[in-house]
């Protein structure tokens, strides 16, 4: 069959992000289609996933109940683990959450949906890129903020404290692994095409994990935080045997948040069918 000419794929510049699609995006081996790729914060490819704009892209899981019609998840590039959830932080101790003035990383990120889980009144909500929050809690522009990626490793260097760690909040709730992003796709693609990029990404992420040194510059170029120490600790927690396949734990992970979202009216139905594997139909 006849493939598009090439496959626009969006992802983040967090480091485990540039890890798994470095080496597709640097051309580190012959990839069974064409890919055109596409560096955004996260919270803008959710909101291009929204309009169904791109055919790949790395989500939150926080936006999938809202284009779960329209993508489905790969088993593979998954961010997704214990020990690995979102931080809400701010100046000092104690502070009133539904009363104060709070930045949060976008509004479809798993992030803010955690937030709402845990905390479903809240005071004002300022969302800002995920980069942004530090300096405008630091600089007093509001009173807590919800840290995702680079931020939860370096938030102490700058004199903030942590509130409530979501991710452990989760753990303790559910006893399985936090699903943060993960790698969709989109459902109307054919059989075929959807088969060869789920086997490209597969073939980037064991590129990647037998040779980092190979993608070192390309992760570092497109990270918030330089610091080597930073980059690896944030590899180490957002990058994990989840990462190469969701397996049983995180399949039934993602489908226990899903369940969530639909008692909270998030998700109307679930489908029968939210991953695609590859197997045949």
């Amino acid at each position: 069959m006849s493939y598009p000419e090439t496959i626009k794929v969006g992802f983040s510049p967090c480091p485990n992000d540039t890890f798994i699609f470095g080496a597709l995006a640097q051309g580190l081996f012959t990839p069974r289609l064409r890919y055109e790729t596409f560096i955004q914060d996260v919270e803008t490819l959710n909101e291009l996933a929204l309009e169904g704009k791109l055919p790949l892209t790395k989500l939150s899981f926080g936006v999938f109940p809202a284009v779960i019609s329209t993508y489905e998840l790969l088993p593979v590039g998954a961010a997704l683990g214990f020990g690995c959830g979102p931080l809400l932080v701010a100046r000092k101790k104690p502070v009133n959450l539904a009363r104060i003035r709070m930045a949060v990383p976008g509004l479809h990120t798993t992030a803010y949906l955690l937030l709402r889980f845990y905390l479903p009144e809240l005071g004002q909500v300022v969302p800002l890129r995920y980069e942004k929050i530090i300096p405008a809690v630091v600089k007093g522009e509001v009173e807590a903020g919800l840290l995702i990626h680079e931020g939860r490793f370096v938030y102490q260097q700058y004199g903030l404290t942590a509130l409530v760690d979501l991710g452990k909040w989760w753990e303790k709730e559910t006893r399985l692994p936090l699903p943060l992003g993960g790698v969709f796709i989109k459902r109307d693609l054919p059989y075929e095409i959807k088969r060869a990029v789920l086997a490209d990404l597969r073939e980037s992420l064991n590129l990647a994990r037998k040779n980092k040194a190979a993608l070192w510059d390309f992760i570092r170029e497109n990270a918030q935080e330089l610091n080597p120490e930073v980059i690896n600790k944030h590899l180490e927690t957002f990058v994990n045997h989840y990462t190469y396949d969701l397996g049983e734990q995180g399949r039934k992970a993602v489908e226990v948040f899903l369940k969530w979202c639909q008692s909270r009216g998030l998700l109307e139905d679930l489908p029968q069918k939210f991953l695609f594997d590859g197997e045949a139909v």
